[in-house]
C-alpha cells in the first residue's frame, strides 16, 4: 500500500507540474503581449494547482517552487504601469475577483508587494490586510506556503529604522513590522502544529497505526516544514528596531507565550532552538530570567537539555570573545538563574532519564568554568546538586550516564590542571561515589595523569588523604574481584601509576612529609597481597628519604602529635614489614610479599646503621632472621637470603660486640644447615668475613675466621665423598680452590692464624685431587686454579713485604 501511495505522488506531482508549465507558458505569452487580463487568467489558472491536497508536504514544496519563480516574472509585470495600464491600486482591487480564494491570495501578496513599494499606501495598512486575508486558507500545509510567501515578498518593504517605507521615522512604525511579522509566526505555527495532528488521523484512518515507516515519513516531511516557520523569526531578528528593550518587552513574551501554548514536542524544540541561535548573545543575558521560565513549561518529551545546553554554549562562547562582558553575567545573576532553572526542568519532568539531568548539570559545570573559573563554590554548588539528584540511588549502571558523569569530573581537572583545586571540593568524592566500579578505576587514573602531566605536588596529609579516597579504586577492592580476573598489564600499569604518584608526595617540613607517610600507609595497606609489592617500595623509600633529612638537619623535629624523629619512622617501617609479613603467613605465602619483607628489611638495617641506632638495627635483623625461618622454604632462595644477611651484617658498624657476636653465630648456623653441601661450605666460608672486617678494628677475629675456612674444608671434603659414593667420581675440585682463595685473602690482610704453611698443603692438596683418576676434569676448575697459582707467583716476584710473605709457598 505505500508503495502505491509513492506512486500516487509521482504521477500527481508529474501532473500538477506539467499544468503550472502549461499555465506559466500561457502567462508568459500575455505579458509579451501586455494583456493584464489573460496574464491574471493564466496565473490564477497556475496558481490553482496549489490547491492539491493529494502530495505530501515534500512533494508540495516542488510544486511550489516551480509556481513561485513564476510569480516572480509576475511581479515585475506588475510594476510597470505603462505596460499594463492600471494603477496600482486599481489592480489591488482588481484582482480581489479571483475566482479561487488561494490564487487570488497569492496574486494579493503580489500585488501588495508592489502596492507598499509606491508609497501610495501606508505599508502597515497593506502588511494587516494581507496577514489577516490569509486565515482564509486554513489548510496546514497550503497556508504554510502561502504565508511564507508573504513574507518573501514583503520582507525588504517592511517599515524597519533606516528602511524606505519607515514613516518619518517614527518609533510605532517599527512596530507595525513587529506585529505583522509576529502575527504571521503565531498563525504558521499553528498551522504546523495542526499539520501534527492531521498526519496522525490521515495515518490511522489508512491503517498504518504505529511505529510503521509512513508515519516516520510523514514526521520527517513535517520537520523539514520548520523552516518556514522559522523565518519570521530570522525576519525579526534581523530588524534594526528591534532593540534589546523592545526585544524583552514585546518580542520575546509573545514568542515564548506562542511556544509554551502550542504544546507541540517538535514545535517546542524547534523554535526554542530557533530563539538562541538567531537572537544576539546579549539579549539573551539582559533577557535570562524570561527565557529560562518558559522551559518547565515546555512538554515533557521535549529535549530540554540540548535547549539549555545551547544556550549556555552560547553565553560562555560571548563571554570568553568579550572579556568585557564579565561583570555583566555577575550583574544579572546569570548562573544563579541558570543553576534555578535546570532544577525547575528537572522537577517538573518527573520522568526525565538521569543521564538528562546529570547532561544538564555537565553543560552549567561547562558554563561557570568558561565565565566564572574563579567561583569554586559555584562549581562545588553544581557537584552537589548532582549528589542531591544522585541520592537514594544505586550505582549508575547505564554507560551514557556513567560517561557524563566521568565529563562532570574531568572538567574541573582539565580547566584548573590543577588536582589541588579539586580536592577543595567537598562534593567531589561524593559525586564518585555513585560510579561503578570499574568507572571509579577509570577516573582514578584521570586523576593521577592529570598529576603527573602537571608535575602537582601534593604537599598536605589533608590533600593526600582527600586524593587517596578518590582513587581509592586503585589501592583497594572494592568488590570481589579476584586477582586471576584481573588484566594482568592493566593491573600493573594501574600500581605503577599509584607507585609514581607516591614517590611526588612531598613537603619541607619533616612533621608534615611524616604526616604524610602515615596517611599513605594508612590506606596502601589495606590493598592486599597483589598491590603491596607495587605500593610499598615506594612508601618505604619515602620513609628513608625523610630519616636522611632529619640525619642532615642534625636534629628530631617535635611535632604536635608524633615526634618526627628517625626512631619514630623506623617504628613505621618495623609496623610496615609486620603487615607484610602476616599477609604471607596467612595462608598466602606469596613469594613477592616474602621478598618485599626482606627488602624492607634491609633497607631498615642499612637507615638504622647510617643513624647509628643500635636496638632498631638489632630489631630489624630479628625479623631477617624471622623471615629467614619461617617464610623461606625454597632451598635457592634460602642461598640467596642467607648470603645477604651475611653481606649486610659484614658492612654493619652501629652493633656492639655482645649484639654482633649473637647476631654473627646465628648467622654461621643457618650457613651450615641448608640442604646441600656445596652450599653449606660456600656460606660457611663467607661467614669468615664476619670476623675480620678491615674498616673496623674491633672486628679482627683470626682464631674465628680460620674455624670457618677449615669448617667449610671439612663440609668440601664430605661433599667430595658423597658425590664419589652416589656417582663413582669426586667431582670437580672447585669448592677446594675456592676456600683456597679465601686463605690466601686472610693472608694478604695479614691474619697471624693462616700462614704460609697452611696455603702449601692446601695447594699440594689440590693438585694431587685433581691428579687422582676419581676426579672428574672440569675446564673451568683447572682455569681457575691455574689463575690462582699465577697469582701466588705474581705476589712471590712482587717484592717487598708481601713477596716475603708469599716466598716460602712453593707452586
Amino acid at each position: 500500500m505505500l508503495l502505491n501511495v509513492i506512486e500516487d505522488e509521482e504521477k500527481w506531482l508529474a501532473e500538477g507540474i506539467a499544468s503550472v508549465q502549461q499555465n506559466a507558458l500561457f502567462m508568459h505569452r500575455a505579458l509579451d503581449a501586455n494583456n493584464l487580463r489573460d496574464a491574471l487568467k493564466y496565473s490564477a489558472q497556475m496558481l490553482s494547482e496549489l490547491r492539491t491536497s493529494k502530495l505530501s508536504p515534500h512533494k508540495y514544496y516542488e510544486l511550489y517552487m516551480r509556481a513561485f519563480d513564476e510569480m516572480r516574472k509576475l511581479e515585475m509585470f506588475f510594476k510597470d504601469e505603462s505596460r499594463h495600464g492600471v494603477s496600482v491600486v486599481d489592480l489591488y482591487e482588481l484582482v480581489h475577483h479571483a475566482g479561487n480564494i488561494l490564487p487570488r491570495l497569492y496574486l494579493l501578496c503580489t500585488v501588495g508587494s508592489v502596492y507598499m513599494k509606491t508609497k501610495e499606501a501606508p505599508p502597515k495598512d497593506v502588511l494587516k490586510d494581507l496577514v489577516e486575508m490569509c486565515k482564509g486558507v486554513q489548510h496546514p500545509v497550503r497556508g504554510l506556503f502561502l504565508r511564507s510567501y508573504l513574507v518573501q515578498v514583503s520582507r525588504d518593504k517592511l517599515p524597519d529604522i533606516g528602511a524606505d517605507y519607515e514613516r518619518d521615522r517614527d518609533e510605532s512604525s517599527v512596530m507595525d513590522a513587529i506585529e505583522f511579522v509576529l502575527q504571521n509566526f503565531v498563525e504558521m505555527n499553528k498551522l504546523w502544529v495542526r499539520l501534527h495532528h492531521q498526519l496522525r488521523t490521515s495515518i490511522g484512518l489508512s491503517g498504518l497505526q504505529g511505529p510503521g515507516q509512513d508515519r516516520d515519513k510523514r514526521e520527517k516531511e513535517r520537520s523539514e516544514l520548520r523552516d518556514l516557520v522559522g523565518k519570521n523569526l530570522h525576519i525579526l531578528g534581523q530588524l534594526d528596531g528591534v532593540d534589546l528593550e523592545m526585544y524583552r518587552e514585546n518580542v520575546l513574551p509573545r514568542v515564548l507565550e506562542q511556544v509554551v501554548n502550542c504544546k507541540d514536542e517538535l514545535a517546542q524544540y524547534y523554535l526554542m532552538d530557533c530563539i538562541i541561535q538567531v537572537f544576539p548573545d546579549e539579549y539573551h543575558l539582559q533577557s535570562l530570567e524570561t527565557l529560562l521560565a518558559a522551559c518547565p513549561h515546555l512538554q515533557p518529551s521535549v529535549d530540554v537539555k540540548t535547549v539549555l545546553s545551547q544556550l549556555m554554549d552560547r553565553l560562555s562562547n560571548y563571554a570568553s570573545t568579550c572579556p568585557d562582558v564579565i561583570p555583566e553575567f555577575l550583574q544579572v545573576e546569570a548562573f544563579a538563574k541558570l543553576s534555578s532553572a535546570i532544577s525547575k526542568v528537572i522537577e517538573a519532568q518527573v520522568d526525565m532519564p538521569i543521564v538528562g539531568a546529570i547532561t544538564l548539570y555537565v553543560s552549567l559545570l561547562t558554563f561557570t568554568l568558561r565565565v566564572h573559573p574563579d567561583r569554586l563554590d559555584y562549581v562545588d554548588q553544581i557537584l552537589g546538586a548532582c549528589v542531591k539528584k544522585l541520592a537514594g540511588k544505586p550505582r549508575l549502571e547505564d554507560k551514557r550516564a556513567t560517561k557524563q558523569i566521568v565529563l562532570l569530573l574531568s572538567a574541573p581537572l582539565e580547566k584548573y590542571n590543577d588536582i589541588v583545586t579539586a580536592l577543595t571540593l567537598s562534593n567531589y568524592p561524593r559525586v564518585m561515589d555513585h560510579l561503578d566500579n570499574e568507572t571509579i578505576k577509570v577516573m582514578a587514573m584521570v586523576i593521577i595523569q592529570t598529576i603527573m602531566k602537571n608535575s602537582t605536588c601534593i604537599s598536605t596529609a589533608d590533600k593526600v588523604e582527600v586524593l587517596f579516597e578518590l582513587i581509592k579504586g586503585l589501592i583497594k577492592d572494592l568488590d570481589v574481584t579476584t586477582a586471576d580476573e584481573l588484566d594482568k598489564e592493566d593491573f600493573e600499569e594501574e600500581q605503577n601509576s599509584v607507585a609514581r604518584l607516591i614517590n611526588m608526595l612531598y613537603n619541607d617540613d619533616p612533621e608534615e612529609m611524616l604526616q604524610i607517610i602515615y596517611t599513605v600507609r594508612k590506606h596502601v595497606m589495606n590493598g592486599g597481597p597483589t598491590r603491596l609489592p607495587f605500593t610499598v617500595p615506594p612508601l618505604v623509600f619515602s620513609a628513608l628519604t625523610l630519616i636522611r633529612r632529619l640525619q642532615a638537619q642534625d636534629g628530631d623535629v617535635v611535632g604536635e602529635e608524633v615526634p618526627t624523629t628517625p626512631k619514630a619512622i623506623f617504628q613505621l617501617l618495623n609496623q610496615v614489614t609486620l603487615l607484610t609479613h602476616d599477609l604471607a603467613d596467612a595462608g598466602i605465602h606469596d613469594l613477592s610479599l616474602n621478598g618485599l619483607s626482606c627488602s624492607i628489611t634491609r633497607a631498615g638495617i642499612k637507615a638504622a646503621n647510617d643513624c647509628e641506632l643500635e636496638p632498631v638495627a638489632y630489631e630489624f635483623f630479628t625479623q631477617a632472621y624471622v623471615l629467614y625461618e619461617e617464610e623461606i622454604a625454597d632451598s635457592k632462595a634460602q642461598v640467596t637470603a642467607i648470603h645477604l644477611i651475611i653481606g649486610t651484617l659484614q658492612r654493619m658498624q652501629v652493633f656492639g660486640v655482645e649484639n654482633r657476636d649473637t647476631l654473627t653465630h646465628k648467622a654461621t648456623g643457618y650457613s651450615a644447615k641448608l640442604l646441600k653441601k656445596p652450599d653449606q661450605c660456600r656460606a660457611v666460608y663467607a661467614c669468615s668475613h664476619l670476623f675480620w672486617v678491615d674498616d673496623q678494628d674491633g672486628v679482627k677475629d683470626g682464631e674465628r675466621v680460620l674455624l670457618c675456612l677449615k669448617r667449610a674444608l671439612r663440609i668440601a671434603n664430605a661433599a667430595q665423598q658423597m658425590a664419589n659414593a652416589a656417582r663413582g667420581s669426586s667431582g670437580p675440585v672447585t669448592l677446594f680452590v675456592e676456600i683456597l682463595n679465601k686463605y690466601l685473602y686472610f693472608f694478604e690482610k695479614g691474619n697471624p692464624q693462616i700462614t704460609s704453611n697452611m696455603i702449601q698443603d692446601l695447594v699440594e692438596l689440590i693438585t694431587e685431587e685433581m691428579q687422582s683418576d676419581s676426579v672428574t676434569t672440569d675446564p673451568a676448575s683447572d682455569a681457575f686454579f691455574a689463575s690462582t697459582l699465577r697469582y701466588i707467583r705474581f705476589q712471590k716476584q712482587k717484592g717487598g713485604s708481601m713477596g716475603e710473605k708469599f716466598e716460602p709457598i712453593s707452586v
